[in-house]
């Protein structure tokens, strides 16, 4: 085998550092880390969800850092929660409590609580807005709503699940609240758990999750449409315990868009004759932040990854959960273009040596 020597390498690297470093500033701005937070929250969300790290500075920083590379930005944001402390666990979240602040279904127009648009993109024209070139000189002018009565407290709506459980179309699984496994403090193991397979999916990369999600629907799995049943977007409520007499404490809220995604199955009944009903079953998802077709795309696979179907890509959890992985698919492929010197050399002596054979 033979090997090549590099030389100069340490001062090449060190100017490649500076040059990076430099190229955000070569043209005279620089963007503040609170208009990174301020202006550009879908970005955020993205980040902390892919990050598995609920912190909006610590990923406008990372966003910054990275010069909007999402990778690299999710990459620093993980690196950066390797180093915190776990000082407690949260108790069991029902996200029934969630102060909901957009809600909608797409199976029933009218849903207990109604409707709640809230802020979202659904209803804007794709065109350009040239009126944002201008820079900002300050806070601008919002544009004044009209309020519409509401008759609920939005954190006590109820679930649409509940509508179809009430007509014996919908049987709720037996609630679970076993400590979940940890893929963060130890690697999944296949075939996986539940509760890996949902944590793994909420920090999926969004393109890959949404593109997975959508090879199923369309033929490479259930090949089955599915209907929202949910999609809410709100602040869910956290809680600690620890264990000093005095009970739960709470810590604060933070933003979460939950999906409900049902999903027509036949469910076998009690009978002797073994017969099988039409039941309406359950796909979840639950992300960080107002993500809502990131949220969607892991409530299909989470159903695609409970019920399988034989010989089908995204049925295989080793398959989705592995790929989906920011940092691990990402790192991978970057590491490529970094020295691979010898085993290249390697490969060439051995193309040589069987190329001098032949001759």
């Amino acid at each position: 085998m033979g090997y090549v020597a590099v030389k100069g390498g340490a001062h090449a690297i060190n100017n490649s550092v500076i040059l990076y470093k430099n190229r955000r500033l070569e043209n005279g701005a620089d963007i503040e880390v609170e208009s990174i937070k301020t202006n550009m929250r879908q970005l955020i969300n993205q980040v902390m969800s892919e990050a598995s790290f609920y912190d909006r500075d610590t990923a406008a920083l990372a966003i910054k850092q990275a010069e909007g590379n999402m990778e690299e930005a999710v990459f620093l944001m993980r690196a950066h929660r390797s180093t915190l402390p776990r000082l407690y666990y949260s108790t069991v979240t029902d996200t029934r409590e969630m102060f909901v602040e957009r809600r909608v279904s797409a199976s029933f127009k009218d849903i207990p609580g109604g409707q709640i648009l809230g802020a979202s993109p659904d209803f804007t024209h794709r065109l350009l807005d040239d009126a944002l070139k201008e820079s900002a000189d300050g806070p601008k002018e919002t544009i004044e709503y009209k309020e519409v009565p509401f008759n609920y407290e939005l954190d006590k709506l109820p679930k649409v699940i509940d509508y179809l459980e009430g007509e014996g179309l919908f049987v709720r699984e037996e609630e679970n609240n076993d400590e979940p496994d940890d893929i963060t403090k130890k690697a999944i193991e296949y075939p996986s758990t539940r509760s890996q397979r949902l944590q793994a999916l909420t920090r999926g990369q969004t393109g890959a999750v949404t593109s997975l999600g959508y090879a199923e629907i369309r033929g490479y799995g259930i090949s089955a449409h599915p209907n929202i049943g949910e999609c809410r977007v709100g602040q869910q409520p956290v809680h600690i315990d620890p264990d000093d007499d005095y009970g739960e404490y709470f810590i604060g809220d933070f933003e979460v868009t939950e999906i409900d995604a049902f999903m027509p199955d036949l469910d076998e009944d009690d009978s002797d004759a073994g017969d099988k009903d039409l039941m309406i079953k359950i796909g979840y998802g639950l992300v960080f932040g107002q993500n809502e077709t990131k949220a969607i795309a892991m409530s299909v696979l989470d159903y695609s990854l409970e019920h399988p179907v034989p010989g089908v890509a995204t049925s295989d959890d080793e398959f989705v959960l592995y790929h989906i992985d920011s940092v691990e698919s990402t790192g991978f492929i970057s590491h490529l273009k970094l020295p691979h010197y010898v085993t290249f050399q390697s490969k060439l002596d051995r193309m040589r040596q069987s190329k001098g054979e032949q001759e």
